[in-house]
């Protein structure tokens, strides 16, 4: 499970005394247990896993824009610190799908839902999500079941 495996890592690197891989771990798993809370009210997934990846890749997709707007102010020690962070939040993501890997996923799942216009990009999000969701980058699959229903 990728919660053990982070709460192995956290350990490791109290250890080895590396503070900015402690804190990046810290900043998971606080993350993770705002994500807990969460589902106790709402509908949480059935798989941990998922559950778990959905965090790690929210928290990828801020760290990005964070560089970004880091890059644009000027401000690179600012952007080097969330790259830091990027790198060991990436680190605990499963292996992601490649991009033909991707568009096979969004074939076969457009062949199975009937889908032909970009009326039905919903159907095969929510199916591409629910088969693919942790080894997905979402924002780069909708570009691709765009262009593939387009």
């Amino acid at each position: 499970m990728i919660r053990d495996d982070i709460k192995a890592a956290l350990v490791t690197a109290m250890k080895a005394r590396h503070a900015a891989t402690t804190s990046a771990i810290r900043l998971i798993q606080a993350a993770i247990k705002n994500r807990d809370i969460e589902a106790r009210t709402g509908k949480a997934p059935a798989d941990d896993d998922a559950l778990v990846a959905e965090v790690l890749q929210k928290m990828v997709k801020q760290r990005r824009e964070s560089i970004e707007m880091y890059a644009k102010g000027s401000r690179q020690e600012l952007a080097d610190a969330e790259a830091a962070e990027l790198a060991v939040i990436e680190g605990f993501l499963p292996q992601q799908m490649s991009e033909d890997e991707t568009n096979a996923a969004i074939d076969e799942i457009k062949a199975e839902v009937g889908a032909t216009s970009v009326k039905d990009m919903g159907k095969v999000m929510a199916l591409l999500k629910e088969r693919h969701g942790p080894q997905l980058d979402m924002s780069k699959a909708s570009g691709l079941v765009k262009a593939r229903l387009g």
